[in-house]
């Protein structure tokens, strides 16, 4: 389990190897999306490698000893974890390899290879990939760094929650994307214990409602399929330490299609020039779907999570 404290100690660690990413107000618009609320935007999709991914990434490399970083690193990823961690070998100087699976976006595999990485395709899904990675992390004595579960990244991740109420203390709202459920972890856990009423609500796929269903449940869920596009949002099941976090700090997750994080993504696109994947619209696509509807006044950041070209394809 991570608390605040945590969370500040990334901050320390990850300085000067991240941007801080810059929080700005989405009106004025042509679409009338904000009416009779306020709506802030996170950009962490202009975040080196093009993702919040990097945060947790150096976060767990600095954790790491001096024999961990010389064994390398390995991990699973459907894209912008990869990217990170290759870019945290690349800072370390240390070989890192990254198993995707087979529905990667081709410039996401393109970015990890850029940095350095070894890129090895297995799988239909990321659990699958991820299976592949623990195999060979075990037969190769590597470091493995998991994308979601690992308290290192999940602290790396709360450090955009330190940044946004830094930036506007009085917002009353979070929106923010689920993979496996790491993200929202860590930014639930510093944004609640700096300002405790605030609201966290977090968005899946309805192709792939990972924490969503585990909620529902009360425990680990783990899905019989994943029918989403979006490889960065298709984790079969998420981990006990996220589930805990997320009963204790969220207050409700909201599903939306790949076609409305394909429309949100192209209005980023057209009204504010950003080219964010579909994980990185999918905050914004419950606000363009009418699927969450803010309170007059509210005052609502929507976290874009990522980069990428896939919602305007």
């Amino acid at each position: 389990m991570i608390e605040l404290d945590d969370v500040r100690a990334a901050a320390a660690r990850i300085g000067g190897r991240v941007r801080r990413t810059p929080l700005i107000a989405a009106a004025p618009m042509q679409t009338p999306l904000s009416d009779g609320f306020e709506l802030t935007m996170k950009l962490e999709c202009l975040q080196v490698t093009g993702s919040f991914k990097a945060r947790g990434a150096i976060s767990k490399l600095a954790s790491l000893s001096a024999a961990e970083v010389a064994r390398g690193l390995i991990t699973a990823s459907g894209g912008n974890h990869g990217a990170a961690v290759a870019y945290a070998g690349w800072v370390a100087r240390t070989p890192a390899t990254v198993f995707a699976p087979a529905n990667i976006a081709p410039l996401k595999a393109q970015k990890i290879e850029s940095w350095g990485a070894r890129l090895e395709i297995e799988g239909k899904v990321w659990d699958e990939s991820n299976q592949a990675a623990l195999a060979r992390a075990r037969v190769r004595e590597l470091t493995y760094v998991h994308p979601f579960a690992d308290h290192a990244v999940m602290a790396g991740q709360g450090t955009i929650a330190l940044e946004i109420l830094k930036d506007a203390p009085d917002v009353d709202t979070l929106l923010i994307a689920i993979g496996g459920g790491g993200l929202i972890s860590g930014m639930a856990v510093a944004a609640k214990a700096l300002k405790p009423g605030i609201r966290i609500i977090g968005v899946e796929p309805t192709g792939a409602p990972t924490l969503y269903e585990s909620v529902r449940a009360g425990r680990v869920v783990e899905l019989a399929a994943i029918t989403t596009a979006v490889p960065t949002m298709a984790a079969r099941k998420t981990e006990a330490v996220n589930l805990e976090l997320v009963q204790r700090h969220v207050e409700d997750i909201i599903l939306v299609t790949d076609d409305e994080m394909r429309a949100a993504a192209r209005l980023l696109w057209l009204e504010h020039g950003l080219a964010a994947d579909l994980s990185g619209a999918a905050s914004l696509a419950l606000l363009t779907s009418g699927k969450f509807r803010p309170s007059p006044g509210e005052k609502v950041c929507a976290l874009i999570c990522g980069a990428g070209t896939d919602g305007l394809e």
